[in-house]
This record gives structure tokens, sequence and C-alpha cells, in this order.
């Protein structure tokens, strides 16, 4: 077999591990189970406490983001 036969052949079969590797991915995401509300916005307050600590929002802020978000989650 050529050179450039084994190159084409090799990156075909690279590819193609990588579309499976990337189909495999997807599938695990789509058919994860989806957190129930409680604990997303256990999430949300997490998140929102550590970007306070950091200084990147206020607490105020903080607190009117996450009611708001409670209030779409919760429906």
């Amino acid at each position: 077999m050529s050179h450039q036969a084994v190159r084409y052949v090799t990156k075909s079969a690279a590819t193609a591990a990588s579309a499976v590797a990337a189909a495999a991915l997807a599938a695990s995401v789509v058919l994860s189970p989806v957190p129930d509300a409680a604990s997303r916005l256990d999430g949300v307050h997490a998140d929102l406490l550590r970007a306070v600590q950091l200084n990147q929002i206020t607490l105020e802020q903080a607190a009117s983001f996450e009611a708001k978000l409670a209030g779409r989650i919760l429906g």
C-alpha cells in the first residue's frame, strides 16, 4: 500500500472515531436525567454566592437574579 493510501486510511479512521465519540457524548447529554427544580435552584444559589465572593456582582443583584430564576424554574 502506498504511503498516501496509508495516510488516507489513518486519517479516515481518526475522523470516524472522533465522530463516534461526539455522538456518544451527545447521546449521554440528551439521555441524562433532568435535575429537579430544587437541585437546580441550589446550583444557582451556589453559583451566585461564588460570584458575590469574587466581587463580580453585589449581594442585591444576586438576590434579584435568583428570585427571577426561581420564578421561571418553579413556574
